[in-house]
Parts: structure tokens; sequence; C-alpha cells
């Protein structure tokens, strides 16, 4: 009898065992933008992440993704449900700065660490207390205005124009290439802004034209980033174009066409990983992570790369995470968002180097300056 009571206490240990192994999986809750003007951007995200292994340090992960729209209201939305209903352990998103930014209370009211894939540095600012949850992987724009206006200065740029979109990625640009600009003696001479969805910036491109800029500087991202450019290129506009990095997609390439023939743009390393040295470190990662994805969707984006590198900065995260803390608990999550802070990651489109002040960790390894050439992309080298 006593034999068959330790055996059917063993029994029953070894279900709750069980049981508390299935309660333990690691859920990263993703919101992106799927759809809406920012599709082409989110898109390849939402494709990376199908791409994924299921586990992480022998730890199931359940991958719960969700589309915003392109919508700030339906991103913070989507962020309130992963937190709440499906109790993720880390919050993954936006595509696009506005979202992202909106999300950043969000995830830090909850105590939930944030992976922003936009680009802003507003994301990360380690002067709001509310980002110490909050980290990103696209490089921020201060790094990449530096290529421009360097390359600008390189190529005889005196006068410049700018046209921006009209919210948080737009103005943060503006900023941005202003601060870079002045640095390199290049006057910015005129500034116009628009709508993402707007179908026409006739009025707008007018005005540049007429300042007669030496150089002209898109601050946009996906294929309505075109939409100025072959305006510019119907009134006729000689000067050089330069884009952000915000349009590193195919999408952007089909939609501006022969329009885009000439324009100057800095990108993270993995858009032409094939024409880096086989020295850099990067190249092995983006050859792996390029090579996968287009086997399965087909031609690359920066976008799907930055969602690829917050994978790289979790399976570096997570075993140390687990160590301290059970997935679903405020204990993990905030061992998470310790380990983050101290990545050290070969990634695709640079190598993450992170700490209390820095959220996002890259430097110029993370940037190159390259050209569009009849639909293609060539490194400047």
């Amino acid at each position: 009898m006593n034999t068959r009571k330790s055996l059917s206490a063993l029994a029953a240990a070894i279900t709750l065992s069980l049981a508390a192994s299935a309660l333990a999986e690691i859920n990263v809750g993703v919101t992106l933008s799927a759809t809406g003007p920012a599709a082409s951007l989110g898109i390849p995200e939402k494709n990376t992440f199908e791409l994924l292994p299921a586990t992480i340090a022998g730890e199931k992960v359940n991958w719960i993704v969700l589309d915003d729209g392109s919508d700030t209201t339906r991103a913070v939305q989507n962020a309130k449900k992963l937190i709440t209903e499906d109790k993720v352990d880390v919050l993954v998103g936006s595509t696009i700065t506005p979202n992202s930014l909106a999300m950043v209370d969000v995830a830090a009211d909850a105590g939930t660490p944030m992976i922003s894939m936009a680009a802003a540095a507003r994301i990360v600012d380690p002067t709001n207390p509310k980002t110490r949850w909050v980290f990103k992987t696209p490089q921020s724009d201060a790094l990449m205005a530096d290529a421009i206006a360097v390359n600008m200065k390189a190529n005889g740029v005196k006068t410049l124009g700018y046209i921006g979109f009209a919210d948080a990625y737009g103005d943060g640009w503006l900023a941005e290439i202003k601060r870079s600009a002045q640095t390199a003696g290049i006057k910015v001479v005129a500034e116009e802004k628009y709508n993402r969805g707007d179908p026409s910036v006739t009025g707008q491109v007018l005005k540049l034209v007429s300042a007669n800029p030496d150089a002209i500087l898109i601050g946009a991202a996906g294929t309505p980033g075109a939409t100025p450019q072959k305006e510019l290129a119907a009134r006729g506009y000689k000067g050089k174009v330069y884009q952000t990095h915000g349009v590193a997609n195919p999408d952007f390439l089909r939609v501006v066409g022969k329009d885009g023939n000439g324009t100057l743009l800095p990108s993270g390393p993995m858009l032409v990983y094939e024409q880096l040295p086989d020295s850099n470190p990067i190249k092995k990662v983006a050859a792996e992570y390029i090579t996968a994805y287009e086997k399965k969707f087909g031609t690359r984006s920066t976008f799907g790369g930055h969602a690829y590198d917050t994978y790289l900065l979790l399976r570096a995260a997570i075993p140390e995470a687990l160590k301290k803390g059970k997935p679903g608990t405020p204990q993990f999550r905030a061992a998470l968002r310790d380990e983050l802070e101290k990545a050290n990651v070969v990634a695709t489109h640079g190598v993450f180097v992170m700490n209390g002040h820095d959220h996002t960790g890259l430097d110029n390894r993370a940037r190159v300056m390259v050209r569009i050439d009849d639909g293609k992309w060539t490194l400047v080298k």
C-alpha cells in the first residue's frame, strides 16, 4: 500500500512538474504594420517572424504577431492586449516611429521590456525614465544623417532642400539633418512636409525646385517616399536626391522606378552584404538570414533585418534571464530587460553594444552609403 501511495505521489509530482513546464513558455508579443501606408515595411517584418525557431535555450517560444495597420491607436490597443491578455514577456514593435513612441508608456507602466523596429532616437531617449524598458534595432537618425552630410560635402553640396513626413519620423529627420548639415557647412534653404498617405506633393515640390538647392533630402519611409521623388523628376529637378534608410526595401524600388536612378541613401550593411569584404563579421550573419528569407519570401528588405536582429538580441538575453526568473513572472521580465541592456551581439545591421545610456548600441559599422542603379542597390565605396 505504501508503495502504491509513493507511486501515486510520484505520478502527481510528475504531472505538476509537466504542467509547470507547460506554463513556462516564453511569450513574445509583436505588433507591426502589415497593412496601411507602412505595409511595405511591416510585411517583411511579419515574414521574418514566420522564419524564427519555436525554441530558445530549450524553452518554447510563442511568437504572437498582430497587425496595427500603420495606425497609432491600434498599435497601443495591440500592445495593451498582448500585455494584459497574452501575458507576454517582451513586447516587439511597432514598425514606424509614431506607433512605437505611443507604445513606450504601455510597456513601461507594465514593467515589460520592449524592442522597437522603428528608427527615431526619441524612442530610446535616455532622458525619459520610461525608456529604461525600451530598446530598438534600427539605426538612429543621427547616425544616418551624419553619413548623408559627409557624402554631400564630398560631392560639393552647399545648399540643401528638405521634404519629409509631417510626423515624428519626418520631424526627427529634419532636426538631425539640420545638425549634420551645419557641421558640414551646408545650408538648408527650404523645408516642406507631407502626410504619408498624400497622393500628390506638387505644391511642396514646386517650392523646393524654386529654391534651387544643390541637393534634396526626402525624409520618408517605405513606398510613400517615392511620391516627392517622382514629382521632382517630373519638374525637371537636376540636383542630387537623397533618401533615408527608411526606403531600403524592394517595394520602394518598384514604385519609384527609373526616377530613382542615382539616388543616394544610408543603409544597414545587410542590404549589400555580398559587396562587403569577407573580413566584415556582419557579412556572415546577414548572409544566413537573407538566404533563408529569400528562399521563402523573395527579395530582401532591411526592415525584415530589423525583425531578425530583434530575435538575435532575444536569443542572447533569454538564456541569462532564465537563470533569474521564470517566464510569465515580473522577475523574468526584469531580468530580460537587464540582459538586453548588456547586449553585445553581431547582427544583420551591425554590432549591438548596449549599456544603460544607449539602448540602440550601434556605431559606424551599422551604416554604409548605397546608390540606386537601374533598380539595384550599389555600395558606394
